[in-house]
């Protein structure tokens, strides 16, 4: 679940992205202050939350950003008095985290992708499938999980790439707004003494 907010170009609506609709045909049931988006089957993929600062009060950051618990409850509270019987659940684990490859091998149907088994946090481990040529196995790198919004806007989402599952991107420089970061293709190699698991500040 990705909460995003910029009031000075959307104005004071808090987005919560839930899925990936994938492209499919938005529907929006919109009642009160708060416009619940489905796809077809009726799956709820986003919320828009107007006047989101009346009622969650100060929102820090801009872009992705964090709630707090109570800010959650107080969600929770509006959607109720407004007659959606959905909840919205917390996840405070961070999205863009130090991660380690343990090991790296050929896409089988792609001549410069690979696919790695890249532990993201205490032993959780991801297969993701990446393009860079500098990927190899040993080493310390940036990881979007499933559920982060990186710099530029882009979502992070399961998904396939030629036929392998892909559960998150292992970042460049670039991908994460480094300054002067290298122009050359290729993810950002951490030190080996990065901690496994940590958040990743975006902005290096």
């Amino acid at each position: 679940m990705i909460f995003s907010y910029n009031k000075e170009h959307v104005g004071d609506v808090l987005l919560i992205i839930v899925a990936d609709d994938q492209a499919k045909e938005n529907y929006v049931e919109r009642k009160g202050n708060v416009a619940k988006v489905t796809v077809d089957k009726g799956e709820v993929v986003a919320w828009n939350i107007f006047k989101a600062s009346t009622i969650l009060g100060e929102i820090k950051g801009t872009g992705q950003v964090e709630l707090t618990e109570e800010q959650i409850n107080r969600l929770n509270k509006e959607l109720a008095v407004n007659g959606f019987i959905e909840t919205l659940a917390a996840d405070t684990k961070p999205k863009i985290v130090v991660g380690f490859v343990k090991s790296c091998k050929k896409h089988p149907d792609s001549d410069h992708l690979s696919i790695t088994k890249t532990e993201v946090d205490n032993g959780e481990i991801l297969q993701i499938v990446c393009g860079a040529p500098n990927i190899k196995a040993g080493q310390k790198v940036v990881v979007a999980k499933p559920g982060a919004m990186m710099p530029d806007g882009m979502m992070i989402w399961p998904g396939k790439l030629r036929g392998e599952e892909s559960w998150g991107m292992i970042c460049s420089a670039r991908e994460l707004n480094i300054p002067d970061a290298p122009q050359k293709k290729g993810i950002l190699e951490l030190s080996f003494d990065a901690v496994v698991g940590e958040a990743f500040p975006i902005g290096g």
